[in-house]
């Protein structure tokens, strides 16, 4: 008995040890504005957080400031189209936030933060400037119908065709322009470069994109706008891998502005 505590004890200090290891250092490439990091809870809602985490930010640096409520999405999404995932009914994709202010609106976050009650009532006007908007009005000032292309790419279709990605979240079956993967890089970067967040998603995950960085060796990295609270040494930041970042990628979000930026102007 005496020897398993000892060895439980040698085990906790090198844990302890680990944990104060210090975080790795980065330099920033690129890094925008953002608006503060929120949290998703309990939520399956990342796919919402990281859309409206990339809308914002676009907003700030067209020297706007709109910061929106995912809680709002939240309480829309049963009124939507019913997901068949029923272990997951939360879970879906950045195209289905578009799709979804589109149809019943947005409201800010001020109104109906992260740890809103359910008590609190949604919003029926959003007051901006003196005047009253319904929640669909004041979305067009936020997100103009088709202003954001979906891309992937998936090798086994066409290229420059739109394509059904077959993943689970996809209960919508929407349609994502399928492009080729070095291709996508390159305007991802360019997006990044001149100031244009984009939308991240994964199998598991999704995330605004709001930088570029390297480490001390020159390895490249993506700054990443996550949703779960400060957490971590980076307050809610991750540094994801390139190799990482598009080795997992599904799907790609970004202003068609951003996607057809004139390379002249390079």
């Amino acid at each position: 008995m005496r020897i398993r505590i000892v060895v439980f004890m040698v085990m906790i200090l090198l844990l302890l040890g680990c944990s104060k290891r210090p975080p790795k250092k980065f330099t920033h490439d690129v890094l925008l504005p953002m608006t503060p990091v929120k949290d998703q809870g309990k939520t399956e809602l990342c796919w919402a957080y990281a859309m409206l985490a990339t809308i914002e930010t676009e907003h700030i640096l067209r020297g706007d400031s709109v910061n929106l409520s995912p809680v709002y999405i939240e309480r829309m999404l049963p009124h939507y189209l019913p997901s068949p995932n029923k272990e997951h009914p939360q879970r879906a994709m950045g195209q289905t936030l578009l799709n979804m202010i589109g149809r019943f609106g947005v409201v800010g976050y001020d109104v109906l933060p992260d740890d809103a009650s359910s008590d609190l009532p949604t919003p029926e006007w959003v007051f901006m400037l003196g005047a009253r908007y319904t929640p669909l009005e004041f979305s067009h000032s936020v997100c103009a119908p088709d202003e954001y292309l979906s891309l992937t790419c998936w090798p086994d279709s066409p290229y420059y065709k739109k394509v059904e990605v077959p993943v689970p979240d996809n209960w919508e079956h929407n349609r994502l322009l399928n492009i080729p993967i070095d291709t996508l890089r390159q305007r991802v970067d360019r997006a990044l470069r001149h100031r244009h967040p984009v939308c991240w998603e994964s199998r598991g995950h999704a995330m605004a994109v709001v930088g570029m960085a390297h480490d001390e060796t020159g390895k490249p990295y993506y700054v990443m706008k996550n949703s779960w609270g400060k957490r971590g040494p980076y307050d809610g930041l991750v540094y994801m891998s390139a190799r990482k970042m598009w080795r997992d990628m599904i799907a790609i979000y970004m202003t068609k502005q951003a996607y057809y930026y004139d390379e002249d102007q390079d």
